[in-house]
């Protein structure tokens, strides 16, 4: 870990230690932010940013609260600080807006980008307020960055993305989600579905009270997927994670969670 900084927990509805929903939970820990760690370990003054992914990635593709994130934007613009928003999964018109963080209604001071903003080629952005972004000629440089291929793969990837994959993007993560509603209680390992648009987490458990992660029925459902031709990943330590193109149709849609329905349902069978 880097020395001076500090790392909080992200408020994960379905697991929270209170048992708040997803229209309080965080409220402790916005409450740490401000009695304890501004009191007790850092003075307000001297931090520079608070640096947040509005739909956590790796984590398990956990979604911040909208309460949380304009709070958060709130205590940082009462202190000063840079509020910094991760994007790197989840912009680039894939929850069906540019950014995550426009559906809580914040504007943060600084946005890191990269994967989707070129569609796979290698390119990486930081956006900022022009307050911010006052470096002088020549002070700040990269290696690779500003290859012409790269900016013209991101250039067209753009034009794409305005002329309708992030309408298509919001609109089959609204079907895809009316299509999962009901897994929590068909499924009795299925213990949350959530996400925005097309960043969509299916979070895997052994029993639905207790929430007992269930890692292995998560891997075994990653591989029977594979076998169906069907490709996902794990985020998280239990979570599935669906993170498909924007151009996705619902012919696409359907393939995918019938064959996962399909593979849920042979995971239940072993245990």
């Amino acid at each position: 870990m880097l020395g001076g900084v500090e790392h909080i927990p992200y408020p994960y509805a379905y697991r929270c230690a209170l048992g708040h929903g997803p229209e309080t939970c965080g409220e402790e820990i916005l409450e740490t932010l401000e009695n304890q760690i501004f009191k007790r370990l850092f003075d307000p003054t001297e931090v520079a940013g608070i640096i947040i992914e509005p739909i956590q990635g790796e984590g398990g593709y956990v979604p911040a609260p909208k309460f949380f994130l304009q709070e958060l934007q709130r205590i940082c613009r009462q202190h000063g600080i840079m509020l910094i928003a991760d994007e790197v999964q989840s912009g680039m018109g894939r929850t069906g807006k540019w950014w995550a963080f426009e559906h809580a209604g914040i504007e943060p001071d600084m946005i890191t980008s990269a994967k989707g903003i070129a569609s796979g080629m290698p390119l990486g952005a930081i956006i900022a307020r022009s307050s911010v972004m006052d470096w002088k000629p020549g002070s700040h440089g990269t290696t690779f960055g500003g290859n012409p291929v790269c900016l013209a793969a991101s250039l067209a990837t753009m034009d794409l993305i305005e002329g309708g994959l992030m309408e298509n993007a919001r609109k089959m993560g609204k079907y895809i989600f009316e299509r999962t509603a009901d897994w929590t209680s068909k499924f009795k390992i299925v213990g949350d579905v959530r996400g925005k648009g097309l960043m969509v987490g299916i979070e895997l458990v052994r029993d639905q009270r207790t929430k007992e992660r269930a890692a292995d029925l998560r891997s075994a459902i990653v591989d029977r997927a594979f076998h169906k031709g069907l490709l996902v990943l794990g985020a998280g330590e239990n979570t599935l994670r669906l993170s498909p193109p924007l151009l996705i149709d619902e012919e696409q849609a359907d393939f995918a969670v019938q064959t996962l329905e399909a593979c849920i349902r042979e995971a239940e069978m072993t245990i």
